[in-house]
């Protein structure tokens, strides 16, 4: 028998719209005193423009935030600061060894 007849050629419809430019916000936190965890992270985009921050509440007190902005042209551009004093972490008992004599 012959082979079979090639497939047709693929055909193409009009492109689709192009998407809107992104728009949105968004806000998270973690605050639990009992481990004492406490960060979070706000955005906004408006198109080609976001900014937001970030924060951490670090071992030693202080906590680091981050500000940031991205764009088309500049790319990721943060700035890091820290709030606070540095605490020094608690004394923890050891009990001394016993004494055996």
């Amino acid at each position: 028998p012959p082979p079979p007849p090639p497939p047709p050629p693929p055909t193409y419809g009009p492109p689709s719209p192009p998407e809107p430019p992104a728009k949105y916000n968004f806000k998270w936190l973690v605050k639990d005193d009992e481990s004492g965890n406490d960060f979070g992270h706000e955005e906004t985009r408006d198109g080609p423009h976001t900014e937001g921050s970030y924060y951490v509440l670090l071992p030693d007190g202080r906590v680091q935030k981050v500000t940031y902005t991205v764009d088309g042209e500049g790319g990721y551009v943060a700035v890091v600061t820290y709030e606070g004093s540095i605490k020094p972490p608690a004394p923890v008992y050891t009990p001394a060894p016993p004494v055996y004599g």
